[in-house]
């Protein structure tokens, strides 16, 4: 075989490796959506890809928990805040492709070149999404103080073929949840460091009740507590394993 057929080989064979690695590695679902499907898949702690209509779309990247050199490159990074397991330049300047947009807050700007600052109540239309940006912050933690303080954080709607996905971000029971209306999809933070336990997630998701849940950024808590704190609510949790 010629040298340069065998180097094309040899690159397939790489590039096939990746592919596959990247496919056993992680569980993934797909949500149904007017405009073809969503897929997510889960990396680990609070960080999720997405896929839809070709596009690639990657939720506070962090390389402690994804290879990103085995993951495709987004055409859009969402950061909830600029904590170093949320924002992560060696991650950022992986998981993006050269012209992404990425959408953060104040602090995350300040911390990485490119950020398109979305404040809370910040609306934004790209790639065929309606993105809102909405609170997410802590209510004061005995000992810890407010280690994400109100108007530092975002969570993030994302409505997408009419289906409208949550990103909760580090948050509390907090009252603005009151005003987060018609999720279909939600992916809550849960580990109770910065943000809630078991329990005191089911109790926040109860007050905008979507359709469908699935708990993340877990840390050392159990899942299961929150599933069955959200018995009987009409409300589907779905445990995905997450590094």
């Amino acid at each position: 075989m010629p040298v340069s057929q065998r180097g094309i080989v040899v690159s397939f064979f790489i590039v096939l490796c990746a592919a596959t690695l990247y496919a056993a590695d992680y569980e993934r679902d797909l949500i149904p959506t007017s405009a073809g499907p969503v897929r997510v898949t889960f990396i680990g702690h609070g960080t999720l890809m997405f896929e839809f209509g070709g596009k690639v779309i990657h939720v506070d990247p962090w390389s402690a928990v994804g290879d990103y050199s085995t993951l495709p490159r987004g055409d859009l990074v969402l950061l909830t805040h600029h904590h170093i397991d949320h924002l992560d330049s060696l991650a950022l300047t992986l998981a993006r492709k050269p012209y992404a947009k990425i959408l953060g807050t104040y602090d995350c700007a300040r911390a990485y070149p490119g950020v398109t600052v979305m404040r809370n109540g910040d609306v934004a239309d790209t790639l065929g999404l309606h993105i809102e940006a909405v609170p997410a912050y802590n209510l004061r933690v005995p000992g810890k103080g407010q280690v994400h303080p109100k108007g530092a954080c975002n969570g993030y709607i994302v409505t997408v073929g009419g289906v409208r996905l949550y990103f909760a971000g580090e948050t509390q029971n907090i009252p603005e949840l009151k005003d987060v209306k018609d999720i279909d999809v939600a992916f809550i933070a849960m580990d109770s460091v910065f943000n809630m336990d078991a329990e005191e997630a089911a109790a926040a998701v109860k007050v905008f009740m979507p359709k469908v849940v699935y708990p993340i950024h877990t840390g050392g808590a159990d899942p299961s507590a929150f599933a069955r704190a959200l018995d009987g609510s009409g409300i589907e949790v779905r445990i995905r394993k997450m590094r």
